[in-house]
């Protein structure tokens, strides 16, 4: 009768050990689900980045003579009040002049920027391969595209980095 009396409370180390290896395998199969939702949620964003800075460019042209801006050293004219030629207040234009803009609130950072220093530097030839500058721009066509390094695009499913600059996008 005495034996009955220490019934056993708690739990066993094998039972301990069973739980820690579901815990684990539980833990295996989810962590990398939040990897490649986070890697989708920065391609969705490039993606409306990029729509929403062709629409500005867009307007940019159509108010400005039918030029686009030089976007080669800086987003200024993006970002700041601009006058008929393109010309900002730090470029010498008259502050009364200055009608239009800005069309940016901040030049863009590409997410997918192997240099995050250099994540508002353009490149103003459109066949750049340079992956630290984060975007290529030419300034005759208005064309602009997100620089995505191939093994994030192919990381993504993509079958080139040009998935995301596709215009209907």
């Amino acid at each position: 009768m005495s034996a009955r009396m220490y019934a056993k409370k708690g739990f066993t180390l094998v039972e301990i050990l069973i739980v820690v290896v579901i815990l684990g395998i539980l833990a295996a199969i989810v962590i990398p689900q939040f990897t490649q939702a986070s890697e989708s949620a920065r391609a969705s964003s490039l993606k409306t980045q990029l729509q929403s800075i062709r629409s500005q460019l867009e307007l940019y042209q159509v108010q400005h003579l039918g030029s686009y801006p030089d976007l080669a050293t800086d987003w200024t004219q993006m970002t700041e009040l601009t006058d008929k030629a393109g010309d900002t207040e730090d470029m010498g234009a008259d502050a009364d002049d200055l009608e239009f803009g800005p069309y940016l609130q901040k030049a863009p950072a590409n997410p997918f920027t192997l240099d995050p220093d250099n994540a508002t530097a353009v490149a103003d030839d459109i066949d750049s391969t340079s992956a630290d500058n984060g975007w290529a721009f030419d300034s005759v066509t208005g064309e602009i595209r997100a620089i995505v390094p191939a093994a994030k695009a192919t990381e993504l499913g993509l079958d080139d980095a040009n998935d995301f600059n596709q215009s209907g996008s």
